[in-house]
């Protein structure tokens, strides 16, 4: 799949799944902007995209605010002059401190809210302003198996994660006239720093993983939902992204694909 002479923005890019995402878009030729609200994160990864050969750029991003996300899109026009792919991969499990809660407080709600539903909104209006102006662009939303099945524990948590599902099928639809594909993943489980916090508290508040380490209580996880009992990978979901990013896409819109290993089937 090749994807030279486009420019991708990935946002949430400083570790975990966007750090993968970026590193797949420069394996197969894409210039990356490496955005991400933690400014030296978002160098050290452009560093070793840079180091390995290929062109990516970090930019400081705050997704909750429309005019650092603005910003964002202009830093990328600046660097490279278009804007061709942007994934909405920037999202977070709760306020701070929410693996020491037993329940989640208002504060998750708000914050997780503001970054994983609104934050995918603001980005997307910011650079798919571009990109109907070209009558081209890919974006790829980030949301998860959490969208697809509500569960006790986290609700604000799957709760924003379906509203990206529908927002992403509101936007396909918004856009389809411009040639802008919009597609969201639901990627499954994946020790990310994000689930080995998960895990951290799932042994304080779940019976079944209490006296396990995160890493053994994520594994009986796995063990418990995956048909085909293996944890996914940030990479298998850089794979996808680059299919959907790429020219092969050219028909799939407002899709929500699943990489879970047959978690859901639906």
């Amino acid at each position: 799949m090749d994807l030279n002479g486009k420019v991708a923005v990935v946002t949430g890019a400083g570790r975990g799944i966007g750090r993968a995402i970026a590193e797949k878009l420069a394996e197969h030729g894409a210039k990356v902007v490496i955005a991400d609200v933690g400014i030296d994160n978002a160098v050290n990864v452009a560093e070793a995209i840079n180091d390995d050969g290929h062109e990516a750029e970090p930019i400081a991003v705050d997704v909750t605010r429309q005019s650092s996300v603005d910003r964002m899109a202009r830093g990328a026009m600046a660097r490279f002059g278009q804007l061709d792919i942007l994934i909405n991969n920037a999202g977070i499990i709760g306020a701070r401190g929410w693996e020491t809660r037993g329940r989640p407080n208002e504060r998750d709600w708000d914050t997780v809210y503001a970054v994983n539903v609104k934050g995918v909104a603001n980005a997307t209006r910011a650079v798919s302003v571009l990109m109907r102006k070209r009558k081209y662009g890919k974006i790829i939303n980030i949301a998860s198996v959490a969208g697809r099945q509500g569960a006790p524990g986290n609700p604000p948590y799957n709760i924003s994660k379906a509203g990206v599902i529908s927002l992403t099928q509101a936007t396909a639809l918004e856009l389809a006239p411009f040639n802008i594909n919009v597609n969201a993943i639901c990627p499954g489980l994946l020790w990310t720093p994000m689930w080995e916090r998960i895990a951290t508290r799932q042994t304080k508040y779940d019976s079944a993983s209490q006296g396990l380490t995160p890493r053994k209580a994520f594994e009986r996880v796995v063990a418990e939902r995956i048909p085909l009992g293996r944890e996914q990978t940030p990479e298998d979901i850089g794979n996808l992204v680059v299919f959907l990013a790429s020219d092969l896409s050219e028909n799939i819109t407002g899709q929500a694909i699943n990489v879970n290993g047959g978690s859901r089937m639906d």
